[in-house]
């Protein structure tokens, strides 16, 4: 299977999880396409702009930073992060990200059922 960009469905949310500013998501598919997977987007986050705290209880999500820097929060420790770095959640631990540059951070984001 093929998805090329133009089917691929946009999105925006406000402070996504309590986070703050607009987040933006390219979903490259949807949930009901492929078994296990949850969420498989690439995100954008302008500066200022971040994902409020949450855990991965039942699932695991991975970050794969693409642009930008930011700081995340890994389980209550504070990791700048930028191009080429990978976050990985789960296991019942919690996660934020903050866009703390002055350009976009963007990367993709998994999250998978365990």
């Amino acid at each position: 299977m093929v998805i090329h960009p133009d089917r691929m469905r946009a999105e925006t949310r406000e402070n996504m999880r309590g986070g703050e500013g607009a987040v933006k998501l390219l979903h490259f598919i949807e949930a009901e396409t492929v078994p296990h997977v949850k969420m498989a987007a690439n995100m954008t986050l302008e500066p200022g702009t971040g994902i409020g705290p949450h855990a991965h209880h039942t699932e695991t999500e991975v970050f794969v930073f693409l642009e930008g820097s930011g700081v995340v929060n890994d389980d209550g420790t504070e990791v700048p992060v930028a191009k080429g770095d990978v976050m990985i959640t789960g296991g019942g631990a919690s996660h934020r990200v903050k866009n703390t540059g002055s350009s976009p951070l963007v990367f993709n984001a998994f999250i998978i059922n365990n």
